[in-house]
């Protein structure tokens, strides 16, 4: 079965997609622990990131940098934080979050609530960026 990712990817699910290449795939994260909040990911369907092939795994680093530079540009932060985390979907993915301190990314429980229009703004914003 697919994941919710490949669903994404395929064009089964809507997303607020901020940057895509043949290979790769950035989009806004529907909740997010900080406004601009982005999952980027390889189109390829592998659960885990340390079992990308090194051409993949290299060149979705390198996606996330471009990506993440577009960020801090579109959304005020200090740094653009990376983790790689989370079990509950079993397709590679990277998270990008914009801090203004370690918080922002130690606590996930911390969920944001955003509209439509906000999510829409964001991705935008982001969009140009990159």
């Amino acid at each position: 079965m697919a994941s919710i990712f490949s669903k994404i990817v395929n064009g089964e699910i809507p997303a607020y997609k901020v940057a895509e290449d043949d290979n790769y795939l950035a989009f806004l994260d529907i909740s997010p622990v900080a406004k601009g909040h982005t999952l980027v990911i390889p189109k390829k369907e592998v659960d885990y990131l340390f079992d990308l092939d090194d051409d993949l795994y290299t060149g979705l680093q390198l996606f996330a940098k471009k990506v993440a530079v577009g960020l801090k540009k579109a959304i005020p932060c200090i740094k653009v934080g990376v983790l790689v985390l989370g079990l509950e979907v079993p397709h590679a993915h990277i998270h990008l979050i914009p801090m203004q301190s370690e918080a922002d990314v130690l606590n996930f429980s911390n969920k944001l609530s955003l509209s439509r229009e906000d999510f829409e703004e964001i991705r935008d914003k982001i969009s140009k960026e990159i």
